[in-house]
């Protein structure tokens, strides 16, 4: 069984309005890979995903609910959610959203992969890698973001903002996670960089990413803002740095 080469897996799925699609991917992820664990981390959905994630966890005992007081971002939700799985002693914690975008077909490659690396990204952009129905524009967006995230932080990762992914504990502690501020897609570059600055082993395997069906997307122009925002204020503060080292030789 794969839990006993890569311990104890738990796999984080963080909810806000997802009350049609909770039941479907927790139930696609324990067929998939039924000696997993399963925690949903909800922030007091007001569609009442909360509480049918309580009605499933009821009657499945590797299914566990995170509730968390109010909507406050997907960076924040994950990394309570780390801590939630560092005390409860897990050693690989996996990122997947709820809304059927990341396959639970999937979930196998990414896990195959963390035997050999400390940190699996799941990714849009590289060979055999695939993104169903989205429009073009969609889609130049995330190429053109991640290509701009390559340039300014100079990181070898075809897809930063992907947020299917997979860590080890230890990873997560070599990081130094304590100070991450930032949300959304620039939360996953955030924790990306840190991983490639980490010297950690870091692996991207290809998904295919499908637009959801169920719901509304979390995407929002301040979340792209945000990224771009602070992706070059990254990058400038890297540049600088180098500037200075080489200036004081």
């Amino acid at each position: 069984m794969r839990t006993q080469s890569l311990g104890r897996v738990l796999v984080i799925v963080p909810t806000y309005n997802e009350l049609e699609n909770v039941r479907i991917i927790t139930r696609e992820i324990r067929s998939q890979e039924p000696d997993i664990d399963i925690l949903i981390v909800d922030d007091n959905s007001p569609d009442g995903t909360g509480e049918v994630a309580d009605q499933i966890a009821a009657t499945d005992s590797k299914i566990s609910v995170l509730h968390r007081s109010q909507k406050a971002g997907l960076g924040a939700a994950y990394l309570e959610a780390f801590g939630w799985a560092k005390q409860a002693n897990y050693d690989v914690v996996v990122e997947m959203d709820a809304d059927g975008s990341h396959r639970a077909v999937d979930l196998s490659k990414i896990l195959d992969a963390v035997s050999d690396n400390d940190v699996v990204l799941g990714s849009r952009w590289v060979p055999d890698g695939h993104v169903v129905n989205w429009p073009i524009t969609r889609k130049l967006l995330s190429r053109g973001g991640n290509i701009y995230t390559r340039i300014w932080l100079g990181i070898p990762i075809k897809d930063a903002t992907g947020g299917f992914r997979a860590y080890r504990m230890t990873a997560l502690d070599a990081m130094d996670i304590s100070n991450v501020e930032s949300q959304g897609y620039c939360f996953q570059v955030d924790m990306a960089w840190r991983a490639v600055k980490s010297q950690l082993r870091v692996a991207e395997v290809p998904i295919t990413f499908v637009e959801r069906e169920i719901g509304e997307s979390k995407m929002s122009q301040a979340i792209i803002k945000e990224a771009l925002w602070r992706v070059t204020q990254w990058g400038i503060a890297k540049r600088t740095s180098e500037l200075r080292r080489v200036i004081g030789r």
